[in-house]
């Protein structure tokens, strides 16, 4: 089985906490978190559609600004989310550079911002050829754990305490189509883009019963028509979803940690925060952060399958190895006893 994402982080354990994921066989990409991207290429920012934020300390959004460097000019709309204040911060950022010359654009960028409070969401819309001044209407709706629905995949979030609000975020696929290559053979048929309209009929639970067409050529030839739900017996396998939890900069209270094993519950991938070894337990506590040790125990208690621990304070240069076997040994020990 191939997984639909494929996530890593973009810096190392020390550098700003940045997953990127990409989706497999689409040009496309999501962001958790919006620190330093430029060891990121080009090419790879360029495909970013969406963009979760935490919270807006310097190391989780100093980003923003080659992200959109890279995409002015382009026709292209941008979705980002943060927490509260989030729609301040954007617009303080944007208001920190002169656009008068943007009308020489002959595409339009497009950001649509999204602010998440406890009980509701409320999302700006700023467009370059308005030299990015907020359109007049700001959309409210109601805050349900949900950011973003497609038929594929959803990314949820949840609150935590880090003396000021910060998201958690998960991205889940709605379940896994596996082709089974095999068999295309037999009917006539080759890897090819219609594999995507045929993931996507799934995703969207289109009548089975009706006709699904493959075409030949890029001018939309039939090549042939199936019933789609025979089509997908013979050549389909559907499998659980994948589901990938980032949690960064949490204090590591009964509040927070109930809440993250809840949220983080049978992720194949956790990626959250050690900042410091259990030694400094107390200076975690004090600047809100979780030691690797703890680390190792939520992944436990989650059931997560793989999890990464990330976002090493620089005091713990040289002593990586540790800050691993400590978040690893809690976790073997409670993973065996769930």
């Amino acid at each position: 089985m191939r997984p639909l994402f494929h996530p890593r982080t973009v810096n190392g354990p020390f550098g700003d906490p940045v997953l990127f994921i990409s989706f497999l066989f689409v040009k496309r990409a999501v962001l958790f978190d919006l620190g330093d991207i430029h060891s990121l290429s080009s090419r790879d920012i360029l495909k970013i559609s969406h963009v979760f934020v935490s919270h807006t300390h310097m190391d989780h959004f100093s980003g923003f600004d080659r992200l959109l460097r890279l995409f002015l000019g382009r026709n292209k709309e941008i979705f980002l989310y943060g927490p509260e204040g989030f729609l301040h911060n954007i617009e303080g950022k944007l208001a920190g550079y002169s656009w008068n010359l943007v009308q020489n654009y002959k595409n339009s960028l497009i950001l649509h911002a999204t602010e998440v409070s406890t009980d509701q969401q409320s999302t700006k819309t700023f467009r370059c050829i308005n030299k990015f001044a907020p359109d007049p209407e700001i959309k409210i709706n109601s805050f349900n754990g949900i950011l973003h629905k497609e038929p594929a995949f959803i990314v949820s979030t949840l609150i935590l305490d880090h003396e000021i609000p910060c998201l958690g975020f998960s991205i889940k696929e709605q379940f896994h189509v596996n082709i089974i290559k095999e068999r295309l053979e037999p009917l006539g048929l080759k890897i090819g883009p219609w594999l995507k309209n045929l993931k996507d009929a799934l995703y969207k639970q289109q009548d089975p019963d009706s006709e699904f067409e493959i075409y030949s050529d890029e001018n939309k030839t039939v090549k042939k028509i199936f019933n789609l739900g025979e089509l997908s017996e013979k050549i389909v396998s559907i499998t659980r979803g994948q589901k990938i939890t980032y949690i960064v900069d949490v204090a590591f209270n009964k509040s927070n940690t109930d809440k993250i094993i809840e949220f983080a519950q049978n992720s194949d991938y956790l990626y959250i925060e050690a900042s410091f070894l259990h030694k400094d337990i107390v200076l975690a506590e004090k600047k809100s952060h979780i030691t690797a040790r703890q680390a190792g125990y939520i992944a436990a208690m989650a059931k997560a399958r793989l999890f990464t621990i990330f976002h090493f304070s620089p005091r713990n240069i040289g002593y990586e190895k540790l800050l691993y076997q400590e978040a690893m040994q809690e976790y073997e020990k409670y993973i065996s006893a769930s």
